[in-house]
């Protein structure tokens, strides 16, 4: 019979020891076992860099990284990967996100290599949101992959120098997958996101095992402003294994107002804010002030949780306080 195409399973669910890049701030940081604080921007609607620029410098020096979303809430902006590039370039060091949503598979394989050439080392590597929930409604979703599909292939050409491929090639023994040889192999640090939980639950388990045993070397999780839910679910983690060789970091982030504390409870899959938060917000005679405090005092909790790496802080529309909520928590020296 001819050669034909197949479905190559791309995950051997064996546990990963491969050593992460430590020409990346944030892995040296994770490695040394110091908190590590990562923090989140949206790319502008522009074509210049100057804005990208000013979104990101109050984050210089006081982050180990700044992550750069793709097409967040399926809306169009600045390509994460030109605005990685562009951070790069400017000595602010980005963790680019991925979905599997628009590209096909040579796109995105092709774009990881054009990030590697670039010395750029931080993956994020997601699903993606539903497009008829943003700006283009009428897009066409792609989804050629799924995102433990992606990581593997991460995985993959950083670690073992190679591109899997869909199609097969005959032997004598049978059929193999091609691959093909990358000449300068990239060097990645590969992260995944998850949903904080306080108890087991199937669906997770099998979930987060798969992405660790594909390749995933960090998670960085939803937000979540329970420390009890942060506590239980460390323990999880431990007991599971899953902290042995890789890094949790948990979202945070200065909440502006209650009224944004609780439109992000009721619109934002997985966002956990306890009432009790809220009320400090309602209450409050500085609102901004208190979430800066809200997050400073979680900083310091995390900091001492075992099990948790650091912290993934985002605030969309209130990024310039992300650094007084790190000031304020006296995490010590963050060069």
């Amino acid at each position: 019979r001819g050669c034909h195409v197949v479905r190559i399973e791309m995950c051997d669910l064996t546990n990963q020891q491969d050593s992460p890049p430590i020409e990346s701030q944030l892995v040296r940081r994770l490695l040394g076992g110091q908190f590590a604080i990562t923090a989140e921007v949206t790319p502008p609607v522009s074509a210049g860099s100057d804005e990208l620029l000013a979104k990101a410098e109050p984050l210089r020096g006081i982050v180990d990284a700044v992550n750069v979303t793709d097409g967040a809430n399926a809306r169009v902006h600045l390509s994460s990967v030109i605005s990685a590039a562009i951070l790069n370039a400017n000595g602010i060091e980005p963790v680019v996100q991925f979905t599997c949503r628009d590209r096909n598979r040579i796109a995105l394989i092709s774009d990881l290599l054009g990030v590697g050439a670039q010395s750029i080392h931080n993956l994020l590597i997601l699903t993606g949101d539903d497009p008829t929930v943003g700006d283009q409604p009428q897009a066409k979703p792609v989804f050629d992959l799924k995102s433990h599909e992606l990581i593997t292939i991460a995985h993959k050409m950083s670690q073992d120098g190679i591109i899997p491929s869909k199609s097969v090639k005959m032997t004598a023994e049978g059929v193999d997958p091609n691959t093909r040889k990358i000449e300068t192999p990239p060097k990645f640090f590969i992260g995944a996101a998850d949903v904080p939980t306080v108890k087991i639950d199937e669906q997770w388990l099998v979930g987060l095992r798969k992405k660790k045993a594909c390749g995933a070397q960090f998670i960085q999780t939803q937000l979540n402003y329970d420390m009890d839910n942060i506590r239980a679910y460390a323990n999880l983690l431990i007991e599971e294994g899953f902290t042995e060789n890789m890094f949790f970091l948990i979202g945070n982030g200065p909440l502006p107002s209650a009224r944004s504390a609780i439109w992000m409870r009721e619109n934002l899959w997985g966002v956990v804010v306890p009432d009790k938060i809220i009320k400090r917000l309602e209450t409050a005679k500085d609102s901004k002030l208190e979430g800066i405090k809200i997050c400073s005092e979680h900083l310091q909790e995390l900091s001492q949780i075992s099990g948790v790496a650091g912290a993934h802080l985002m605030a969309p529309i209130n990024v310039k306080s992300i650094p007084a909520s790190i000031e304020m928590a006296s995490l010590g020296n963050r060069s």
